[in-house]
């Protein structure tokens, strides 16, 4: 069984390392808030526009006719109690 010599260990330690050090740096970059915020924005923006920046009419009517219909109902309901 051959001994690693001192030279091949401090270079693996070396690299060991320096993966480390791109481990917490991506971590760092991963936690950082204005990222988070930045992914959650492109996660929103990809859901209501497609690649070539067109609306994406099939996720945006449901909503549009959600908030209409809400709003329907309050004039409905307020003109009952009126």
């Amino acid at each position: 069984m051959s001994k690693a010599k001192p030279d091949d260990l401090v270079d693996e330690i070396e690299q060991i390392r320096e993966r480390l050090a791109d481990t917490v740096d991506a971590l760092i970059d991963r936690s950082n808030p204005k990222n988070i915020a930045r992914r959650g924005l492109a996660n929103v923006k990809a859901r209501f526009v497609d690649e070539t920046g067109s609306p994406r009419l099939e996720t945006i009517a449901p909503i549009v006719g959600g908030a209409i219909a809400v709003v329907a109902g309050i004039v409905v309901i307020r003109s009952l109690l009126n």
